[in-house]
């Protein structure tokens, strides 16, 4: 049934001319309006000052940094140095080739940059990314299905997908979709759940949550998922993959995030109260004040 889903999918949505409108792209689009409602969200339920200006300013710079970081983790660590010889084509991203640890580094290089920008702690913002990049990553993992990109190990379970291709025409484990379910669907269930605690929970927790369970569950995944035809399988073994190489060093600084968070228990913070309006203000209540008196004293 799945494998009759798939061949029924096209990864073009529609085509107007030479202009095409792909699944892949917008997998990308929807992914970035919905994190930003729910981030929204979440600085409204924290009780965080927050307004549009900053909300466009995290984006900016977020949207930049997961492309070019997802661009360039794919090209230098799965490029296999075809990108050296020719470095003109990692401009080419029709052609495919993202790395989602390329973009999460590149997303949290682009905060420090949004956390300048706007003022709000780094890690809030990192926490609030954090629960909402789940959502993207589902959107992202069922774009990878529909384009037949990034399959699975052969199976013989009835659920398994002929993607044909380099793929051959064996049937084989819609990684994809289980990525979407881990990565996506339960990692975002989690973390919502661990964000509706108010107060909300020290900063740096659901960052540190978000990094453990999604390099745990990229590892295990990537035991029935195909790795890059150009790299294989590492170490002379027949299941270690550059995945897997990957996901350890997320794991490793999740658990000393959250051991940061613990241990600090820094409040999540929003924009900076401006000092000025505030002292304006107390300003202008002494003189209220103050001509209250005098008309008392008339």
């Amino acid at each position: 049934m799945l494998n009759d889903l798939y061949q029924a999918l096209d990864p073009v949505i529609f085509s107007i001319g030479p202009f095409s409108v792909r699944w892949y792209g917008l997998a990308y689009i929807l992914g970035f309006i919905v994190c930003a409602f729910i981030m929204w969200r979440l600085a409204k339920r924290w009780k965080l000052r927050f307004d549009s200006d900053a909300l466009l300013t995290i984006f900016l710079c977020v949207i930049v940094g997961i492309i070019v970081g997802a661009r360039l983790g794919y090209c230098l660590v799965y490029g296999d140095g075809k990108y050296f010889a020719d470095p003109l084509s990692i401009l080419a991203l029709n052609q495919g080739g993202m790395s989602f640890h390329g973009g999460l580094i590149g997303a949290l290089i682009a905060g420090i940059v949004a956390a300048k920008l706007t003022g709000i702690p780094y890690l809030t913002l990192a926490d609030m990314g954090a629960i909402a990049a789940p959502v993207g990553l589902f959107f992202g993992r069922c774009a990878n299905f529909i384009n037949g990109e990034l399959w699975g190990a052969p199976t013989d379970l009835p659920w398994g997908v002929v993607f044909g291709g380099a793929a051959g025409t064996m049937a084989r484990h819609p990684s994809q979709l289980y990525e979407a379910l881990l990565e996506g669907v339960v990692l975002f269930i989690v973390l919502f759940v661990l964000s509706r605690k108010m107060p909300p929970r020290s900063r740096g927790t659901h960052l540190g949550v978000f990094l453990i369970l999604y390099g745990v569950f990229r590892f295990a995944i990537e035991f029935v998922r195909q790795p890059d035809a150009q790299l294989g399988y590492l170490l002379g073994t027949d299941w270690l993959t550059m995945g897997q190489v990957l996901s350890v060093p997320l794991v490793i600084a999740g658990i000393c995030v959250l051991a940061f968070a613990i241990t600090h228990k820094l409040p999540q913070r929003g924009l900076p109260i401006d000092e000025s309006s505030v002292v304006g203000a107390a300003v202008g209540e002494d003189a209220g004040e103050a001509d209250n008196a005098a008309d008392s004293e008339r």
